[in-house]
């Protein structure tokens, strides 16, 4: 997958840069390195992407985005755990933390 591909929000670990030489030195000397995780911020008008790589904003164009390849990072959705969960008023049992009310 390319940076390109990539949906606004979408946070992603940079597998590969495939541009010239000139530029794959240029976006190393601004911290996009295989490894390193970027997340997109924004999508503008004809391809180009804003992009957040470690604390600093890089707008990237068409060209540049689609020739980075990516893997997109999955993020957990958090459930709440029974364990963490308060002891209901009344019954003293686990549950929704709301109180019992007769």
């Amino acid at each position: 997958m390319t940076l390109y591909e990539a949906e606004k929000g979408a946070s992603c670990l940079i597998m590969g840069l495939y541009v010239e030489p000139a530029i794959t030195r240029r976006l190393q000397a601004l911290g996009l390195n295989d490894g390193t995780t970027v997340k997109v911020l924004n999508r503008k008008k004809h391809g180009a992407l804003i992009i957040q790589v470690r604390g600093t904003r890089l707008a990237l164009g068409k060209h540049i985005s689609s020739n980075i390849e990516i893997r997109q990072e999955v993020v957990e959705d958090k459930q709440e755990n029974p364990e963490t969960k308060p002891k209901n008023v009344e019954t003293g049992q686990k549950g929704s933390g709301q109180e019992v009310h007769k």
